[in-house]
């Protein structure tokens, strides 16, 4: 599942690995063996006398026939028996008695066994029995990471809503992801990973045995859901994964799951590139993330990464995939997955991250900083826009300079300090808030410094980018299908380009509108179900709908009631591009049922609209 996000290379795309579907993804993936083929690679031979064959490559090829089919004791070999030598088929070569004496008596694979144990760190008592090289060695295997048996494998089912047809509902299909252990019987994974989800479960590392699990939270700002189990036994010899502190760069990562490829568990190791404020693909938030060079493909989503102590760092989630880059993966960090948990643990369900709500605009040219009356040494960034649904909108003006939050400096790039040699853009300090939380802005407006306690709430969008689970909402009379726009619906209506695709003017709403309320919403006409009384309407598609009998439309719940207690002799809509539509009020609502009939709707309206 791919989104296209905005980068520097128009052919760059960012995406979050989810679980590959089994259906598709995982059904489809092959395995490729890199065989040189027959015509190519294959040296043929040539007639005439056979090549001649080095002395010492013969020896070699003796020696690693003798060691993969036999363990040599050493000091136990005897020099007089020649017998145990393999000899090459054909001419036998000449050899000295000094060679044949050095390659009996086995002290050649006595050197290589002590000559891998000290690079292994180990020391080899005389006497003891060298293994083959081919002896596989588990217990380094398990050394590598100590929290791996808390990684779990997740199968999900999936119903999304078909939100062309709101009352219909798409084909399920499953979906394999990562997930691992923590505190307090519960599990980590991705949100897109149980997104839609009719039935989760989970299976231990080598376990036979699925289990039944409950989605106790979805943070669909931050990618992360919270899952548990009821059965005792899922948690039996399951240690919890400790949380380390942000890492460095540079620092060494390890990235734990089951991508597509294989049904065991996987091991990817890389290092830490970047740490910034990332765009969240799933979300359509910027948090803080980290970059990593590891390797993560897709069923990674909701895994674990580690640093060199053990300690989980991360949580896999998203990829940069293009043809000019390799192994460009993102991780949500410890900090961005505290606050998840901290903050389901004070209120009991996820309450999401909090935003100041202003657009702002950089203040590094030195003229707009004098005109704003900005001394010297002051720095900040200049409100473009304050969102009417932010709590602070009553306090906070446009052409406001903010100067510091919660007493950090901000520079005219809008960044302040990080860590040593770092800085960071100041939206970070903003999530590290709650939703309710209270900040001190402080601001510059007619060059007079000014404090306010702002309030921090959630974000409010006029074209949501998740309707979190719900279905979608519909309204239908005479044919006409009413629907509120999201995300979701023009990606079901134009596809994963719908920002290419689709109308100019919701593209224009989807970018840079802002919503007036909290329950303001973008309602269109998606289709018109042909039938007598449309005639003439038919190709009237996805168009906003701006009043009903003169009166605004709010949203969807109340353009339904308007038109459910019409009593006016017409139905009129007013649409966008000065368009009309005009219906007989009794006709209207007499056809409603036949048509509804006809196309197997159960219901003229959802069900979150009837109440």
């Amino acid at each position: 599942m791919f989104v296209r996000v905005s980068c520097s290379n128009q052919n760059a795309e960012l995406c979050f690995l989810s679980c590959g579907r089994e259906n598709e993804h995982t059904a489809s993936a092959k395995l490729v063996a890199y065989f040189p083929s027959r015509e190519m690679g294959e040296n043929k031979r040539k007639r005439g006398r056979k090549p001649k064959i080095a002395d010492d490559e013969i020896a070699a090829e003796e020696e690693c026939n003798s060691k993969a089919t036999t363990s040599i004791t050493a000091g136990t070999s005897d020099p007089g028996n020649t017998d145990n030598s393999r000899r090459r088929p054909g001419r036998p070569r000449k050899t000295n008695r000094k060679e044949n004496s050095q390659l009996n008596t086995g002290a050649l694979p006595e050197r290589r066994s002590s000559r891998l144990a000290q690079q292994n760190g180990d020391s080899e008592p005389p006497g003891l029995v060298v293994e083959s090289p081919l002896t596989p060695k588990w217990d380094n295997v398990v050394k590598v990471v100590p929290s791996m048996d808390a990684v779990v494998k997740v199968f999900c089912v999936h119903t999304e809503p078909n939100f062309s047809l709101p009352w219909q509902r798409k084909r399920q299909y499953s979906s394999s992801s990562s997930g691992f252990v923590i505190a307090g019987r519960r599990v980590l994974t991705n949100a897109h990973s149980v997104e839609h989800h009719t039935q989760v479960k989970l299976k231990k590392r080598g376990s036979d045995t699925k289990y039944l699990a409950t989605v106790l939270a979805i943070g669909t700002e931050c990618d992360i859901a919270m899952l548990t189990v009821s059965d005792d036994e899922f948690w039996d010899g399951v240690s919890p994964v400790e949380f380390g502190n942000l890492p460095a760069l540079q620092d060494a990562v390890t990235v734990v799951g089951y991508p597509i490829g294989g049904d065991t568990i996987s091991v990817t190791s890389g290092v830490v590139s970047r740490i910034e404020i990332l765009s969240y693909v799933h979300g359509s938030t910027e948090l803080l993330g980290l970059q990593i060079d590891a390797a993560i493909n897709s069923g990674n989503s909701g895994g674990p990464a580690f640093n060199d102590k053990g300690k989980c760092v991360g949580i896999a989630f998203q990829s940069l995939k293009n043809e000019d880059v390799e192994n460009i993966g993102y991780v949500i960090p410890t900090p961005v997955i505290l606050h998840f948990i901290h903050d389901y643990e004070r209120n009991g369900a996820y309450t999401g991250f909090p935003i100041l709500g202003v657009e702002w605009q950089k203040m590094e040219n030195p003229d707009l900083r004098m005109s704003m009356g900005m001394e010297p040494d002051q720095k900040g960034v200049r409100i473009r826009r304050v969102e009417p649904t932010a709590a602070g909108s009553h306090v906070l003006k446009p052409s406001d300079v903010i100067l510091s939050f919660d007493g950090v400096n901000i520079a005219n790039d809008g960044t302040v300090p990080f860590r040593h040699g770092e800085r960071i853009g100041f939206s970070y300090l903003v999530s590290q808030k709650f939703t309710g939380d209270t900040a001190l802005v402080k601001v510059l407006r007619d060059s007079k410094m000014l404090e306010f306690n702002v309030r921090l709430s959630t974000h409010k969008r006029l074209i949501p980018a998740h309707i979190k689970g719900r279905p979608p909402s519909y309204y239908i009379i005479a044919g006409f299908v009413f629907t509120s726009v999201s995300v979701p619906y023009l990606r079901s209506e134009y596809g994963k380009d719908y920002e290419f695709d689709a109308p100019v003017k919701l593209l224009d709403k989807h970018l840079h509108a802002m919503a007036q309320s909290v329950d303001e919403q973008l309602v269109v006409v998606s289709q018109v179900l042909v039938a007598d009384i449309n005639i003439g309407y038919e190709d009237i598609v996805n168009t906003q709908v701006l009043s009903f009998n003169d009166k605004p439309v709010k949203n969807l719940k109340s353009l339904a009631i308007m038109v459910e207690s019409c009593d006016d002799e017409y139905l009129k809509f007013d649409l966008e591009y000065q368009q009309i539509v005009v219906l007989k009020t009794s006709t209207a609502k007499a056809t409603t049922s036949d048509i509804l009939t006809t196309h197997c709707i159960p219901s003229a309206m959802s069900d979150d609209l009837k109440t």
